[in-house]
């Protein structure tokens, strides 16, 4: 049976492999504005030794050691991101899954059959399946928080300092991937806190070993950013959603994993995300009670809690983008494991004998009634993506293939553009990924100084895309408003306009 443990383990790896694979293969890894930023800043590190993205200052908005983690096999492959990176995603997807079966193995209880259905639940969930088709840096990060729950464990089984600081080092790395990795940080310092198996002072030290360890890494790229760029991760608006509407978002995600209508959303929304959040809450309580905080199960708890909570609150208090299955991606496989240990654990310990193979059977009924729906739901981004020739969305899929301007820009006479005249876009990536060009983004609406700032400017170049609208930016109508833009080249989807210091139209 140990043998078993890693064969179908393997197995089920190499069905993730072959997902990404299938989800790549028309025009590789998705491509999207984060991705630009992912992939110039890895092409500035080979070429240049630093991590300076497209429009020459350093990465600020994303920390730093995804691009450098590109920039590393860049350089050892000889080969660009953008074009080993479905390779990479299957080779991490697949070890996503390896690493879930290897430690599902260990669940208390334990089931082959329970492992099974949660690998194929793992594999086929359409919010991982979309975060390893595309260029994030959730494919590591997702990684590394199975990672640190294994090396975590250790520590709790053991309380041996090498545990300790092999477990912050892995929460360091994460929180210069993602800057919610602090959620690992939270997660290892909340648990070293509920451990009651410590003396005081001994736990004392242990705590602040692994605070200092586990945040050296965020202080010191904080600190970077705030002394090269003026900030800690560059400009933040303040948000414009309520906790409530961000708790019902959260929900509406989980609805949308188990296969819940949209049009049911609001009815089921809301009290689906506090039944889960509080359902943690009731679990860790459970377990600090019966002492049992050193099981992977208890891990996975306390991770999908925290993390749940840091998203909800720091989109209540910092706008980015709404709340959404990328988001909320590294969540499901603890969350999944918290929720369907407990059934399992039921089912050993708590069921009447008489009843338990009916619990089982309705275990497996439920789980794969779950598995046959999201595998619809996959079979039709397939479909639709793939199938029919359209690519997954973002700068590479048929619509800017075949856009006439963004084969313009590609292909253009960059001569157009007199020297040292500053060039603005609503999408300075997609300029820096057609055509190689650095630009500036027009500024947001939010920061009145920046706005101001840009309608001073003397003469500018602005490279427009009709199809990206985004409220928050300064428009173009507006901008017509002030400034008497002269057309140098005109598509259905966008243009090229020059500002070459004539009077406005209006006063600034």
């Amino acid at each position: 049976m140990d043998k078993l443990k890693n064969y179908d383990t393997l197995l089920f790896s190499a069905m993730a492999f072959y997902a990404i694979y299938l989800f790549t293969s028309y025009n590789g890894a998705g491509i999207s504005p984060d991705s630009i930023m992912y992939t110039s800043a890895a092409r500035n590190f080979v070429a240049n030794g630093n991590l300076h993205t497209f429009n020459h200052i350093p990465i600020v908005d994303f920390p730093v050691f995804y691009p450098l983690f590109l920039g590393i096999i860049s350089f050892v492959s000889q080969t660009d991101p953008v074009a080993f990176g479905a390779v990479l995603n299957m080779f991490m997807f697949a070890t996503l899954i390896f690493a879930s079966g290897w430690i599902m193995s260990r669940f208390v209880p334990s089931s082959h059959i329970y492992k099974w259905l949660v690998l194929a639940a793992i594999i086929l969930n359409p919010g991982l399946l979309q975060v390893y088709s595309y260029l994030w840096s959730e494919t590591l990060f997702i990684l590394e928080v199975l990672l640190f729950l294994i090396v975590f464990r250790m520590y709790l089984l053991t309380h041996a300092g090498k545990w300790l600081v092999f477990a912050a080092g892995i929460a360091a790395i994460a929180c210069i991937t993602r800057y919610a990795a602090v959620t690992i940080v939270g997660t290892g310092g909340l648990l070293l806190l509920l451990d009651r198996t410590l003396p005081i002072r001994k736990k004392t030290g242990h705590i602040l070993i692994y605070g200092f360890v586990s945040i050296s890494l965020l202080v010191a790229n904080l600190t970077f950013n705030a002394l090269h760029t003026g900030t800690v991760t560059g400009p933040r608006e303040p948000s414009i959603t309520s906790f409530g509407k961000n708790l019902f978002y959260f929900g509406s995600v989980f609805c949308e994993w188990i296969g819940i209508p949209p049009g049911m959303y609001p009815m089921f929304a809301m009290p689906l995300a506090i039944i889960i959040l509080l359902g943690f809450v009731a679990a860790l309580a459970y377990n600090f009670i019966r002492r049992k905080l050193n099981t992977f199960e208890n891990l996975a708890i306390t991770f999908a809690l925290v993390y749940g909570l840091f998203i909800v609150l720091s989109a209540t208090f910092s706008r980015y983008e709404r709340i959404n299955p990328r988001l909320l991606s590294p969540m499901y496989i603890p969350a999944l494991w918290g929720y369907t240990s407990l059934g399992l654990l039921f089912i050993k310990k708590f069921a009447a004998k008489n009843l338990r193979t009916a619990a089982a059977a309705l275990f497996i009924i439920l789980m794969l009634g779950y598995i046959t729906q999201i595998f619809l739901i996959d079979k039709q981004r397939y479909t639709d993506q793939i199938a029919d020739d359209y690519g997954n969305p973002g700068y590479t899929d048929n619509d800017w293939m075949e856009s006439e301007f963004a084969n313009y820009l590609k292909h253009m006479d960059k001569g157009i553009f007199a020297p040292k005249v500053g060039i603005y876009s609503d999408a300075h990536e997609a300029v820096y990924f057609f055509s190689g060009m650095s630009s500036y983004l027009v500024p947001h609406k939010f920061f009145k100084k920046d706005v101001e700032k840009f309608y001073k400017i003397k003469r500018f170049y602005l490279i427009w895309f009709n199809n990206l609208e985004n409220p928050e930016l300064i428009d173009l109508k507006e901008i017509k408003k002030i400034k008497k833009l002269k057309v140098i080249k005109q598509f259905e989807d966008g243009a090229i306009y020059e500002y070459d210091g004539e009077d406005s139209l209006s006063q600034n």
